[in-house]
């Protein structure tokens, strides 16, 4: 008698345990299903959509996040650089190239929450389209730095790993419309203070 009740707490401690650890790695670290992969950089389409999946929806709601609907925008993820290694606070990168097609377009570095990074006092803590310098054939190029840089700079602090977060506003790659022949910035890594 003794032994069926164990080992029914033991079957009800794996189950409650495995489902809680399940559901917390879904709404935290899984980045749901159809996601949009552009070299480094990756997307949701569907995330503010009712074709998003639930663990999407269960992590929006669960960070308090309003995504972009389908026709207003979309949001673009980099975590790593162009040789794969993982984006790093106190490294210095090249963002190089041009956007897909889009009205409008910001660019600021984030935590692993995707919490906005504070780069510090009198540093901006996000970059858009309309305030950076640009190439003769319309592409730029962005440091992203904890030191200062020439030109176009994003300021960055501390330790740890970070995300680049670019959103396209206005965008034909939202409607799946703009999928052919699109052009994004690749991230490199210029060196390290680490």
């Amino acid at each position: 008698m003794l032994r069926n009740v164990l080992l029914a707490l033991l079957a009800l401690v794996i189950a409650v345990g495995g489902g809680t650890l399940s559901a917390w790695y879904a709404v935290s670290r899984f980045d749901g299903f159809g996601s949009l992969a552009i070299g480094q950089w990756t997307a949701h389409p569907d995330a503010g959509t009712p074709l998003s999946d639930p663990y999407a929806k269960a992590r929006a709601a669960r960070e308090g996040a309003f995504p972009l609907g389908g026709t207003e925008g979309l949001v673009f993820y980099a975590y790593s650089d162009n040789e794969g290694k993982t984006l790093d606070r106190r490294c210095t990168y090249k963002v190089e190239g041009n956007t897909p097609n889009t009205r409008f377009w910001t660019l600021y570095a984030a935590d692993r929450a995707l919490t906005s990074l504070e780069p510090g006092k009198d540093k901006l803590p996000a970059l858009h389209s309309r305030q950076i310098f640009r190439n003769d054939d319309g592409g730029f190029s962005i440091s992203v730095s904890p030191t200062a840089q020439p030109g176009n700079w994003l300021a960055t602090s501390g330790g740890g790993r970070m995300v680049l977060v670019m959103t396209l506003y206005d965008t034909p790659i939202a409607g799946n419309s703009g999928l052919v022949n699109m052009a994004f910035p690749t991230v490199t890594r210029i060196g390290c203070d680490a």
